[in-house]
């Protein structure tokens, strides 16, 4: 299989890696800095069970799309429209493209853009990039597709490239149970540059999370939504599956880059104003998070 990553972040990098691990032929476009190191020596490939170098494409052009069977957009939300303009020109008809990004509503974008179906990908990844051309995986890595006419395909090539994949019709559910538990970890571990683990072991923490949780829940529900009544638990969970992680919108902060927060938290304030709603702690989450960003880009 032909695959191109489109946005050769921690998230593209590790797919990609994976599947190039599998005996596809794998193409990376990314940025130069990362480009140029992988063209030298491969990907690294740093994960809890191995560490090697991966031989595989990389560019910096969006026409090395072209040959693609499929394509993974790994980009980040803020810049889904201007993927799917880069991308448009050079995709074949029949080639496959999912997309694997954080917030809800990244696929429906996509769509209108490329003109042709685009299949929603919820991921649950730790990873990082710890360098140029170098990707760190912390833990997990399964994805959950919605359904098309070649889901079940791919998710069987996905499974057997050591990427543990499921096609289910619930996959909108899916990406906001993801959604909110990113507005629970992500600015915060941002805001206080801690691991998961960590962070939750500071006093009041937990209030804070429950704080936004249930206003999430309150949004979820408005839009008709249902969640799981276990997701609480769920959410908790995740401090001890993921202790050491840091999330992306702290790696974001800590590089200098915009973070996603506008895709995340932003999102709950947005759907929340639709229906009259005030959501103050994801609002005061979103203000913190951009002023950060401010202070990092000094």
């Amino acid at each position: 299989m032909h695959v191109v990553v489109f946005g050769a972040g921690a998230v593209g990098c590790y797919y990609g890696g994976m599947l190039a691990r599998a005996g596809h032929h794998v193409t990376l476009i990314g940025r130069a800095h990362h480009v140029q190191a992988i063209e030298r020596q491969g990907l690294r490939l740093q994960t809890t069970t191995f560490d090697e170098y991966v031989p595989l494409h990389a560019s910096t052009d969006a026409s090395a799309a072209g040959q693609a069977d499929v394509v993974l957009c790994c980009v980040k939300s803020g810049q889904t429209t201007d993927a799917g303009h880069a991308l448009a020109p050079h995709l074949k008809p029949e080639a496959q493209v999912l997309s694997l990004q954080n917030g809800v509503g990244n696929a429906q974008r996509l769509a209108e853009v490329l003109q042709r179906d685009v299949v929603p990908a919820v991921v649950y990844v730790a990873t990082e990039m710890a360098g140029d051309g170098h990707v760190q995986h912390h833990g997990r890595g399964e994805l959950v597709l919605g359904p098309s006419a070649n889901s079940e395909a791919l998710a069987h090539t996905l499974t057997q490239a050591a990427i543990p994949s499921t096609v289910s019709a619930e996959v909108e559910q899916a990406l906001w149970t993801k959604l909110v538990i990113n507005c629970v970890y992500n600015p915060l571990s941002a805001l206080t540059n801690m691991p998961y683990g960590l962070m939750v072991q500071q006093a009041q923490m937990p209030h804070v999370m429950r704080a936004l949780f249930d206003e999430c829940l309150a949004v979820a529900h408005a839009e008709g939504v249902a969640l799981s009544p276990d997701l609480w638990e769920s959410v908790l969970g995740l401090a001890q599956g993921m202790a050491h992680q840091r999330s992306s919108t702290a790696q974001d902060l800590n590089l200098g880059k915009a973070t996603e927060i506008d895709f995340i938290n932003g999102e709950i304030l947005q759907r929340g104003a639709r229906h009259g709603m005030a959501t103050p702690v994801n609002q005061t989450m979103v203000t913190l998070v951009h002023a950060a960003e401010a202070l990092a880009r000094k």
